[in-house]
C-alpha cells in the first residue's frame, strides 16, 4: 500500500512504514541523543570542578556558555529548516557538534573547558529541527500533541543523561582509571551517539511527507517567500518567547545545576545526586506530551487564545512550585517539590509548541527558532543568578519562581487568535497544504 504524502491526522506509535511516523521516531530519538552531548558533563561537574579547580563563578560561566551558543544557533537552524530542509540541516549539525564533544576531554584549564562547553552548546539547536520536522509531518488537529510527544521524549534524554553518565564514570574508575581520566573518557559515549544519529537521520527521514526539498516542487514557498519582519513584529511570537524562556530555560538550567545543588545542599554523593536529578528529566516521558494533548483539546473549543490561557496557568503553577523547592528544608521535600514544579514546567513546554506552529504558516522554522532561542536566553540569564557569589542556589530558584508567575500573567493577557494579516484567514483554520508550505 502506497504511503500517504499528506500530513498525518493521528499518531501511530508502532508504525514504521510511513515516512511521517518513521521521521517522527528518528527525530525524537535523535533529540534524545543530543542531550547526552549537550548535558553529558553536567552530572559530572562535582568531579570536574575539583579536577580543574573551578570556583562557583567559573562553574556558573560554564553553565552560561553551555546554553548561550544555542541562542544564535537556533535562529540560524530555524531559517535553514525553512530553506535548506530539516534532514540535511540536522545531519550537518550532528556531525559538527560531535567534534567538541569528543575533544572536551583535552581540557586541562578553565579557559579551554569554557570554550569547549560553548562549542558543545550549539547542539541545543537540535530542538528547532525536531519541532519543525514534527510540525511538517502532522496535521493541525494533532500537531500540538505530536510536537509535545517528540519534544518530551527527546527531553527525556536530559534525565537519562543525569542518571547514566555518573554510572559510566564509575565504571571507568572501576576499570582502573583516575577520576580525572574517567570524566574525559566518559564523553566518548555522547560523541559516538551523535555520529550514529547523523547516519540514522540522513538515511531514514525525509524533509516532508512528499519527499526532500530538492526532489519536490515547493509551490507554496515560491508564492509566499519567508519574511523575517513578519515574525519579529508579531507580539504573539515574543509572548511565547517569554513563556519558553521561563519554562524550558528553567529546564536546561536545572539540568546543569541539579547535581551540584543536591551535593552541596544535602551532602549526598555524585551518583545519588545524578539519580535524583534524573527524576526531573524522566517526567518528560509523559509530562510534555500531556501539555500538548491538553492544549490541542482546549484549542478545538477555545482557539489559540484558549491554548494561551492554559499555558499561562501551567507557568504560574510552575512558579509556585519553584518557590516551594527553593525553601526545601529536607531532601524528601526537595524531591517532592521538584517533581511538582517539573510536571507543570514540562506541560508548559508542550503547550508552548502547541501554539508555535500556528502563528505564521510561511515561517514555521523561524518562529520555532525565535521561540526556541527564548528558552536559551532564559537559561543564560538564569545562569548569571547561579554564578553569583552573593546569591545561594536556593535564592536563585526563588527569584526565578517569582518571575515565572509574572511571565504567566503576560501570556494570559496575550490574544493569540488574531486574523492572519497576510491571507485573511484565522491561523487555526489554514489548510494543511498551505500551512506546510510544500
Amino acid at each position: 500500500m502506497k504511503s500517504s504524502t499528506k500530513p498525518l491526522d493521528n499518531i501511530r506509535i508502532f508504525d514504521l512504514s510511513s515516512v511521517q511516523m518513521r521521521t517522527f521516531h528518528v527525530t525524537w530519538l535523535t533529540f534524545f541523543m543530543c542531550f547526552f552531548g549537550w548535558f553529558g558533563l553536567a552530572p559530572l561537574m562535582p568531579t570536574i570542578r575539583e579536577d580543574l579547580g573551578l570556583s562557583k563563578s567559573q562553574v556558573g560561566n560554564t553553565m552560561i556558555a553551555a546554553v548561550s551558543a544555542t541562542i544564535i544557533a537556533r535562529l540560524l537552524i530555524g531559517r535553514l529548516c525553512d530553506t535548506w530542509g530539516p534532514r540535511k540541516t540536522y545531519t550537518l549539525l550532528l556531525l559538527i557538534c560531535s567534534v567538541p564533544v569528543f575533544l572536551v576531554g583535552l581540557s586541562h584549564s578553565y579557559q579551554t573547558f569554557l570554550l569547549f562547553r560553548f562549542a558543545i552548546g550549539i547542539i541545543g539547536a537540535s530542538f528547532v529541527v525536531t519541532q519543525y520536522h514534527t510540525s511538517v509531518m502532522f496535521a493541525p488537529n494533532i500537531k500540538g500533541t505530536a510536537n509535545a510527544v517528540a519534544g518530551g521524549w527527546g527531553n527525556l534524554g536530559g534525565g537519562i543523561t543525569n542518571m547514566l553518565m555518573p554510572v559510566v564514570f564509575a565504571a571507568i574508575v572501576a576499570a582502573g582509571y583516575t577520576n580525572s581520566q574517567a570524566w574525559r573518557l566518559a564523553m566518548i559515549l555522547p560523541g559516538s551517539l551523535l555520529l550514529i544519529s547523523a547516519f540514522l537521520y540522513y538515511k531514514f527521514t525525509k524533509d516532508t511527507p512528499e519527499g526532500n526539498f530538492e526532489d519536490i516542487k515547493r509551490v507554496a514557498q515560491k508564492k509566499d517567500k519567508p519574511n523575517t519582519k513578519e515574525v519579529l513584529t508579531d507580539w504573539r511570537v515574543w509572548a511565547l518567547t517569554i513563556a519558553y524562556s521561563i519554562c524550558f530555560g528553567m529546564e536546561i538550567t536545572f539540568d546543569n545545576v541539579a547535581a551540584l545543588h543536591f551535593v552541596d545542599n544535602f551532602g549526598i554523593d555524585q551518583k545519588n545526586a545524578g539519580l535524583i536529578a534524573g527524576l526531573f528529566g524522566f517526567l518528560n516521558i509523559f509530562a510534555r506530551a500531556l501539555g500538548g494533548i491538553f492544549a490541542d483539546k482546549v484549542g478545538r473549543k477555545k482557539g489559540l487564545t484558549g491554548k494561551g490561557w492554559l499555558l499561562a496557568a501551567f507557568i504560574v503553577i510552575e512558579g509556585i512550585g519553584l518557590v516551594l523547592f527553593a525553601n526545601s528544608g529536607s531532601i524528601g521535600f526537595a524531591i517532592i517539590s521538584m517533581l511538582f514544579f517539573a510536571l507543570f514546567l514540562k506541560m508548559a513546554n508542550g503547550a508552548t509548541y502547541a501554539l508555535t506552529p500556528f502563528l505564521n504558516s510561511k515561517n514555521v522554522g523561524l518562529v520555532a527558532g525565535v521561540v526556541g532561542a527564548g528558552g536559551n536566553i532564559g537559561g543564560m540569564a538564569m545562569g548569571f543568578l547561579f554564578k553569583s557569589e552573593n546569591i545561594t542556589y536556593g535564592e536563585a530558584f526563588q527569584y526565578i519562581g517569582l518571575l515565572a508567575i509574572v511571565a504567566g500573567l503576560v501570556v494570559a493577557f496575550t490574544k493569540f487568535d488574531l486574523k492572519n494579516q497576510f491571507n485573511g484567514a484565522p491561523q487555526e483554520k489554514i489548510k494543511v497544504e498551505g500551512e506546510l508550505a510544500v
